[in-house]
C-alpha cells in the first residue's frame, strides 16, 4: 500500500503543494486576513454574549448583565466585526497579490496594490458612485468576494509581470530617486489593467445586471455547498492525514485548496450570529484546526502523553522533546520522531482517529448540539481554550474537545503498545549485544 501510495500519489500532490498559486492563496490567508478575522471575532463575541446552551441560562446573573450591557449599543459593537469581515476579501486580494508577486521578483507591494485596486473596482455596481450605499457593497467585499479576489489577483499579478517582462515600462535615469522609479516602472500596468477590469466589470453588469462578485458566487455556490457536507470534511480529512503519512504537510496542501470555501462558510456564519439568524455553516478552518486536529494532525495528544511515560528508551525521549509542542498543536516532533510517517503500525490510527473525530464532531455542529463556529482563532490554542472561542464562547465545545481527545487515545493505545513492544525488544537485543 505504502509503494502504491508512492507510486500514485506523492508525486502529483507533491506537486500541488509546491504550486506557488496555492501557497499565495494559503499566504493570503494565514498571514494577511486572519489577524483581520480575529480582531473582527472578538468584537461579534462582545456583541453576542453566550446568554444561553440548549435553552438554559449560562451563569446567570453575569451573563444577564452582560446581554442587557451591549443590547443598547450592539449595532456600535458590531461595526468593527463588519468592517473587518466585510473587508477580508479586500485583504485577501492584497495577500495573494503580494505573496504572488514575491514569488515572481517582482515588486510585491505594487502587485498587491493592483490587485486589492482590480478587486474594489469589480465589486461596485458600474452606475453613478453616489448612488451606490457602501453597506451593499460590505458583503461582497467579505466572504461573497473571495473567488473572485483570488482568480482577479492572480490574473493582475500575472499579467503585470508579463508588462514588466517585456519591458513597456516607463525607465528613468539611475539619478531619479528610487521611490520616483519604483512608481514610474509600474505606472503603464496600472494605466492598462485597472481600465481593464473596469471594462469587463461594465460589461457584465451591462447584460446581467450583476457584480464580478455576484457572477461568481452564484458559480461557486454548488460547491461551497458541497464542501459543507459530510463526505467532503471525510475526503479533506483522509488526504491529511494520508500526506502526512507518507511526508507531506497534509494541512498545507489540503488547505491550499480549499480554504476559500472554508472561510466562506465562516463568513457566513458570523454573519448570520450577527444579524441573529441560524448559521449553516460545519467544515470551517476551526472544524480542524480547533476540534480535530488536537495535539497536532492526527488528533495525537493523548498519544504524545502515551510517549512520556513509554518504557522505550527511544519513544520516551522523543516523547519529551514533543509533549510541550504537541500541547500547542504543533506535532511535527512526533509525527518525524516517533515516527509516523511510513510506519505501518502507526499510520493506522493515525487515519482512522481522525476520521472517527471528524464524524463525531460533524453530527455535534449538523444536530445543533454545539453551536456553529462564528471565530478563527490561531491553530496554537489549546485544548478547552480554542474551542471555546472557536463556537463564540459554549462550554459543550470544551466538553466534545475533550470527547475526542479521549475517543483517539482509546483508538492509538492498542497500536502504540504493538509498537512499543517491538522497540523495547529491539532496545533489550542491542543491550545484550
Amino acid at each position: 500500500m505504502i509503494q502504491w501510495l508512492e507510486d500514485h500519489l506523492m508525486e502529483p500532490l507533491g506537486k500541488i503543494a509546491q504550486n506557488i498559486y496555492l501557497q499565495s492563496i494559503r499566504d493570503a490567508f494565514v498571514i494577511f486576513a486572519l489577524p483581520v478575522i480575529i480582531t473582527g471575532s472578538i468584537f461579534l463575541i462582545i456583541a453576542n454574549p453566550p446568554a444561553e446552551i440548549g435553552g438554559m441560562p449560562v451563569l446567570g446573573p453575569l451573563v444577564d448583565a452582560w446581554v442587557n450591557a451591549v443590547e443598547p449599543i450592539q449595532a456600535q459593537l458590531l461595526f468593527p466585526f463588519n468592517l473587518t469581515f466585510g473587508l477580508m476579501a479586500l485583504v485577501v486580494a492584497f495577500g495573494v497579490g503580494y505573496s504572488l508577486g514575491q514569488r515572481k521578483d517582482m515588486d510585491a507591494v505594487m502587485a498587491g496594490i493592483l490587485s486589492m485596486l482590480a478587486f474594489f473596482m469589480s465589486a461596485f455596481p458600474v452606475v453613478d458612485i453616489e448612488q451606490v450605499e457602501f453597506g451593499q457593497v460590505l458583503e461582497f467585499l467579505g466572504g461573497e468576494g473571495l473567488f473572485v479576489a483570488i482568480i482577479l489577483s492572480i490574473l493582475v499579478t500575472e499579467l503585470m509581470n508579463f508588462f514588466i517582462k517585456k519591458g513597456f515600462t516607463f525607465e528613468m535615469p539611475s539619478s531619479v530617486p528610487p521611490y520616483v522609479l519604483r512608481s514610474f516602472r509600474v505606472l503603464i500596468p496600472f494605466m492598462v489593467i485597472l481600465p481593464l477590469v473596469w471594462l469587463l466589470q461594465w460589461i457584465v453588469y451591462a447584460n446581467f445586471d450583476l457584480t464580478l462578485p455576484q457572477a461568481v458566487m452564484a458559480i461557486f455556490q454548488p460547491l461551497v455547498t458541497a464542501s459543507n457536507t459530510y463526505w467532503a470534511a471525510l475526503v479533506m480529512i483522509l488526504l491529511m492525514v494520508v500526506l502526512w503519512s507518507m511526508g507531506i504537510h497534509g494541512m498545507n496542501v489540503v488547505s491550499s485548496v480549499v480554504y476559500p470555501f472554508w472561510m466562506s462558510q465562516l463568513a457566513a456564519n458570523a454573519d448570520a450570529v450577527s444579524a441573529g439568524e441560524e448559521a449553516t455553516g460545519i467544515v470551517t478552518e476551526p472544524f480542524f484546526h480547533m476540534f480535530t486536529h488536537i495535539g497536532g494532525s492526527g488528533v495525537t495528544l493523548g498519544l504524545a502523553v502515551f510517549m512520556v511515560f513509554s518504557a522505550s528508551i527511544q519513544i520516551k525521549q522523543v516523547g519529551k522533546t514533543a509533549i510541550v509542542p504537541s500541547i500547542f498543536n504543533v506535532n511535527e516532533p512526533l509525527i518525524f520522531g516517533l515516527p509516523i510517517v511510513l510506519n505501518p503500525i502507526m499510520m493506522i490510527p493515525f487515519v482512522i482517529a481522525p476520521v472517527v473525530v471528524v464524524t463525531i464532531n460533524y453530527i455535534m455542529f449538523a444536530t445543533g448540539v454545539l453551536p456553529p463556529v462564528v471565530v478563527q482563532p490561531p491553530f496554537t490554542v489549546p485544548l478547552g481554550f480554542g474551542g471555546f472561542l472557536a463556537t463564540g464562547g459554549s462550554f459543550m465545545a470544551v466538553l466534545i474537545q475533550v470527547i475526542n481527545v479521549v475517543v483517539a487515545t482509546i483508538i492509538y493505545y492498542p497500536f502504540f503498545k504493538r509498537y512499543e513492544k517491538q522497540l523495547v525488544a529491539q532496545q533489550q537485543t542491542d543491550a545484550k549485544e
